[in-house]
């Protein structure tokens, strides 16, 4: 049971990534997912997350106002995986990236490096 994030990478400030979060052993649809980050010196801070897609939950989406309009949060529920996709990056976006899933248990995956140069 594990989740993995991938698509981190280098960008130029106002380019775009997506980051992919995939797990294997469990179902994601059945889990809230959230996505958050850490830059050096700082402390983890949300950026996004998706609402259960399952029974009486309707993936409702939540950002960041400090992402608000450049982030959008998705499932894709053949790959069981959860993405972020995110544009006009700025060098504050810089970060390490984890996804979260929480449900019965809960999952951390070991995160994906973002650098936005200026």
């Amino acid at each position: 049971v594990q989740l993995v994030e991938s698509g981190g990478g280098l960008v130029q400030t106002g380019g775009s990534l997506r980051l992919s979060c995939a797990a294997s052993g469990f179902t994601l649809d059945y889990y809230a997912i959230a996505w958050f980050r850490q830059a050096p010196g700082n402390e983890r801070e949300g950026v996004s997350c998706i609402s259960s897609s399952v029974g009486s939950s309707d993936g409702t989406t939540y950002y960041t106002n400090a992402v608000k309009g450049r982030v959008t949060i998705y499932r894709d529920k053949a790959k069981n995986t959860v993405y972020l996709q995110m544009s006009s990056l700025k060098p504050e976006d810089t970060a390490v990236y984890y996804c979260y899933a929480k449900r019965w248990s809960d999952y951390w995956g070991q995160g994906t490096q973002v650098t936005v140069s200026s």
